[in-house]
């Protein structure tokens, strides 16, 4: 396979248009049979439900060239299941999950020259999405559907790669109990916007967002959850209903209790708890896990000692081996690692 002519290792993370694109409808109570296609244009009605009533959901997974030379993707599965869960709270139809896992290998197969090179640190992402297509004026829940995936090799979601970021309490709230913060719904995106151009305004890389009902709890931030360490080598994350439930969050974790040996807590953690932990990280499909050196309050700033200045030793061994398992160099949980090519 030749590879398109790129500058691999110094790509970052934005839009580049590949060949081809998985496309699927659904009418009349049922799903057609799905195609790729060279066109990456949307066409949809005016009045289509997704652009006045915001029904659309999305997933973000990779694929990457491993040490020996395959294509791989990393638990499409997973990503499958939450997007199951995403269209279920959205009134939208499932798409099947073995047809969803497979559309990401035949789209990724399609755009196999895209799939950076092993130890370039690129990776090719995968967008699958969902919205409403049909024309609905009132409220009420779309009958026709697309289901599309797209690709794009990308770089470091955060500029400048793995080093530690700085990070600001946000006043906005990111989600409400009971509501849509679990789901990976564009909504909830669309409602984070106005928070993460404030904090980039006022020099910080990320927002955290505490709990809507009490402002007292850690959720997460716009993008990815919050992995901790306390000082004797706990791990720490915050639970709640309302927040997304990370596929590299729960791969981390299983990492870090099975492969690592750490003990791993998942539990509500309060605002008042980050001065003493160690070492914070935020992790997801985008960043994998980057360090976080500073959160700073109103004012009040907050260092995380053995992450101010890069990864500290616990999150260092989190992301290498959780790398080093998508790489192909440590061997993989069962069925973690979807072979495309």
């Amino acid at each position: 396979m030749v590879k398109k002519d790129l500058d691999w290792a110094n790509l970052d993370f934005s839009y580049r248009k590949t060949d081809k694109r998985y496309v699927a409808n659904y009418r009349n109570g049922e799903w057609d049979a799905g195609d790729l296609t060279d066109d990456d244009k949307v066409t949809i009605s005016e009045c289509a439900g997704v652009l006045h009533y915001s029904q659309s959901c999305f997933e973000g997974l990779k694929a990457y060239t491993t040490e020996d030379g395959h294509i791989v993707a990393f638990r499409p599965d997973m990503n499958a299941e939450r997007m199951e869960s995403s269209a279920k709270r959205l009134e939208m139809p499932v798409f099947p999950k073995e047809k969803f896992v497979d559309a990401v290998v035949e789209t990724v197969r399609a755009n196999a020259a895209y799939v950076p090179p092993y130890g370039t640190g690129a990776t090719l992402y995968i967008r699958p999405y969902m919205f409403g297509s049909g024309p609905v004026i009132g409220v009420a829940p779309s009958k026709e559907y697309q289901f599309r995936i797209l690709t794009t090799p990308v770089g470091p979601y955060f500029k400048g790669g793995v080093r530690a970021l700085n990070l600001c309490v946000s006043d906005f709230d990111r989600a409400a109990p009971r509501g849509t913060g679990d789901i990976k719904a564009g909504l909830n995106y669309a409602m984070s916007l106005r928070a993460i151009v404030t904090a980039h305004r006022n020099g910080y890389d990320e927002n955290m967002f505490l709990d809507a009902a009490t402002r007292t709890m850690v959720e997460e931030t716009g993008g990815a959850n919050f992995i901790f360490v306390t000082k004797d080598n706990k791990i720490v994350t915050p639970k709640s209903d309302s927040i997304l439930p990370s596929i590299t969050r729960r791969s981390l974790l299983h990492i870090a209790k099975e492969y690592l040996g750490f003990t791993v807590e998942e539990r509500e953690v309060y605002f008042s708890e980050v001065s003493d932990f160690t070492e914070c990280g935020l992790c997801g499909t985008a960043a994998v896990i980057s360090p976080v050196g500073k959160i700073v309050d109103h004012g009040r700033e907050i260092c995380m000692p053995n992450s101010f200045n890069g990864m500290g030793t616990v999150i260092k061994k989190l992301y290498d081996t959780l790398t080093g398992i998508q790489m192909g160099q440590i061997e993989a949980p069962k069925g973690w690692i979807k072979i495309i090519a």
